[in-house]
């Protein structure tokens, strides 16, 4: 790990550091001092700027009788039988689907692929820019444990080598329709497994390349192809991380960054520098969410009607190396430590995370140097190009 090699207290010192550089980024613009040759791991992030772009939209709260119980009780919330909690969500889910590996799908993010299908079920949620080309247009990666209740998911377009390689750091399986010939020395890596082209098109009256869905039946038949393939199992093999993902709070309990920390900032709205859809995270303060907005209007899932919503959000800094005039890229994803933010619950806080190797799980830490609690629920992942990073609002 990271922090076993250089120490935890040297790197909570220049987080620490990094943190004081923040706030004065924040707080003092006037100051005349220019601090463009300042290097560390936290690097000042950010201007926090008023943003009236979108509105608080509440709504109804979808969430268990159960659940509300649990989180209003000062009593130790006990596993049901048959359940477990989930290394993806940090909630309890069927006992059945705890050695099921899980579906990386990669989701057409252009406005003419919406409305999406089935993104609202997906537990992890990454969006990436997909090409330098037209506006950095991103697209979406949906991380799925339960792949087996999809009724219609996508639609499917092609994947890039980042994507490859977070999808691995789950031992998931990546759902996509081709790509870039840059990704063949990764699809050729022992712990790579993926599903190309191999899905339903579905007549929705679009261009082809807008009717390709997982659908019901879809990924079984896939795996069953495969099944003589060890790399294909439906169960996590000799590739996967052992233990959750993330380091969730115990269930039942709830994670408020302004109680635990100093240095936090308000953040009701996060504005993202991606400048084709222009992607927004609004907090609705009953459901205690983050509803996702792009192309000006609220994503709302086509199969159900629900928004995506997130407990948790969380942006990477990262830089990006553009492989060819076209605008294919790969992040720089692998690195021994970088800067970013994470966000819950109408606040967000300055965090650094790490990523050690190609099937590593990237880890988030605190100023204190210790791995970043967070809340369970599904969680939003973006990685911002490092060029743009500044450029981040939260108001």
């Amino acid at each position: 790990m990271f922090f076993k090699t250089y120490g935890k207290k040297t790197v909570a010192a220049i987080l620490g550091a990094s943190l004081i550089l923040s706030v004065a980024a924040c707080g003092n613009e006037d100051s005349g001092e220019d601090t463009s040759s300042e290097s560390s791991l936290f690097e000042p992030i950010t201007e926090v700027t008023e943003n009236t772009d979108k509105t608080d939209n509440s709504g109804d709260a979808d969430t268990t009788a159960e659940t509300e119980e649990a989180a209003s009780s000062d009593e130790p919330y006990v596993l049901p039988e048959g359940m477990y909690i989930s290394e993806l969500t940090g909630e309890p889910i069927s006992e059945e689907l705890k050695d099921q590996r899980p579906i990386a799908a990669m989701v057409d993010n252009e406005l003419t692929a919406l409305p999406h299908y089935g993104t609202s079920e997906a537990d992890v949620v990454y969006e990436l820019m997909n090409s330098t080309k037209n506006d950095r247009i991103t697209r979406l990666m949906c991380i799925v444990k339960d792949w087996g209740s999809i009724e219609q998911l996508g639609s499917i377009r092609s994947t890039r080598p980042t994507n490859i390689l977070l999808a691995a750091e789950w031992n998931a399986v990546l759902c996509h329709d081709g790509g870039p010939y840059y990704n063949d020395q990764y699809f050729a890596r022992e712990w790579s497994a993926h599903f190309s082209g191999t899905f339903s098109r579905v007549n929705n009256g679009k261009a082809t390349e807008f009717t390709e869905y997982i659908i019901s039946g879809d990924l079984e038949s896939n795996f069953e192809n495969y099944s003589s393939n060890a790399a294909y199992s439906t169960t996590y093999n000799e590739y996967a991380n052992e233990g959750s993902h993330f380091n969730f709070v115990n269930y039942g309990t709830e994670l408020n960054l302004d109680e635990k920390y100093s240095n936090t900032y308000p953040a009701t709205i996060v504005a993202i520098p991606f400048p084709h859809n222009q992607s927004q995270l609004v907090y609705n303060s009953e459901t205690k969410e983050y509803e996702y907005y792009e192309y000006d209007n609220r994503h709302e899932d086509a199969e159900d009607g629900e928004p995506l919503s997130f407990k948790n959000v969380i942006l990477q800094k990262c830089s990006f190396t553009q492989l060819d005039e076209n605008g294919y890229l790969v992040y720089n994803c692998i690195d021994p430590g970088q800067t970013g933010w994470y966000i819950t619950n109408g606040t967000a806080k300055v965090i650094a995370w790490t990523k050690t190797s190609e099937t590593a799980v990237t880890k988030y830490y605190d100023d204190n140097g210790d791995e970043l609690e967070i809340n369970t629920g599904k969680t939003y992942i973006a990685l911002v190009p490092d060029d743009t990073w500044d450029s981040i609002t939260l108001q």
